[in-house]
């Protein structure tokens, strides 16, 4: 038997220690598991929360309650008149996470935009736009105005806790979402055309009086949309909160009340514009939005508390 040199037998002492490091590695891991296993199986069985609900002693804001908001709501976005609506909703929830509910609402006020008025003092008349403008004074009354709404809606609540104000005042509050459909009272300029209206001729440059009546002569309809947004309420006690939300409700009119369509010879939107008449066609779909504040009364006002 040939003898084992020096260098040989650091080599198998080396690689025994590191055989019995890799199992006492392995034993630890083992064990490790084991220990873990059998303490998540002991709290999951036996420990102080099995068996607790989510949530103790939480408040129930919704669930079988009536909430009436009274409210007020302001358009964003627009290009020619703003809207400022007095609003009512009301709502009732089957669970404290979904409802129905009604939303009305009446514009109490006519406010021009920036760029209303400035057509209103700057804007000029010219023979191929006379039925568009008739009279530059007169704009503010030819542009669409929204005059009332109403909309049912479906109610979904994913998300409630608590918000906290500078780590002194918690308050309950509630995050959701709605949908639904809507109705919306409009006021347009009245269907015309160029020839009707006598804005056809002038009168010392001008445009004639029946032409400048032409964009002050209104048409009432009712515009049908979805409506839809999300919004938060927040509690200060069991009856008693505030509400803020956002609304959309994308529709079809024409909101400045002028000539906007007009076909070419090929039958091609756009190729004969203007075509001399305001009706229909020169409608166009805008993205109406609102923001919407009220305030919140629960009904009955005791609420009910889990365990």
């Amino acid at each position: 038997m040939t003898p084992l040199t020096s260098h040989g037998t650091r080599t198998m002492a080396a690689t025994k220690s590191t055989l019995l490091a890799l199992a006492l590695l392995a034993i630890a891991t083992v064990s490790g598991l084991g220990v873990t296993r059998a303490s998540a199986q002991d709290v999951l069985i036996s420990g102080p929360l099995a068996g607790a609900p989510a949530v103790r002693n939480m408040r129930v804001y919704r669930e079988g309650r009536v909430n009436l908001i009274p409210g007020v709501g302001y358009t964003l976005q627009d290009e020619y008149a703003r809207s400022l609506f007095l609003t009512v909703e009301a709502n009732y929830h089957f669970l404290d996470w979904i409802g129905v509910g009604l939303w009305g609402g009446f514009n109490m006020a006519r406010i021009d935009t920036d760029l209303t008025t400035q057509i209103a003092a700057v804007g000029q008349t010219t023979d191929r736009n006379r039925l568009s403008l008739p009279d530059r004074a007169a704009f503010s009354d030819q542009v669409g105005r929204m005059v009332w709404a109403a909309s049912l809606h479906l109610m979904f609540v994913p998300l409630r806790g608590k918000l906290s104000l500078f780590q002194a005042v918690f308050i309950d509050t509630d995050l959701y979402v709605f949908g639904g459909v809507g109705l919306f009272g409009l006021q347009e300029r009245a269907a015309t055309d160029v020839v009707a209206s006598g804005c056809d001729t002038m009168i010392g440059g001008g445009s004639t009086a029946s032409c400048i009546d032409s964009a002050r002569a209104r048409a009432d309809r009712v515009a049908v949309t979805p409506m839809f947004g999300l919004g938060m309420s927040f509690y200060a006690n069991s009856w008693f909160g505030v509400m803020i939300e956002w609304r959309a409700f994308p529709f079809s009119w024409n909101p400045s009340g002028t000539d906007e369509s007009g076909e070419g010879r090929d039958r091609m939107p756009g190729g004969g514009f203007p075509d001399g008449v305001i009706n229909g066609d020169d409608s166009r779909t805008t993205f109406n939005q609102m923001i919407n504040i009220g305030l919140v009364f629960n009904l009955p006002p005791d609420q009910a508390i889990t365990d």
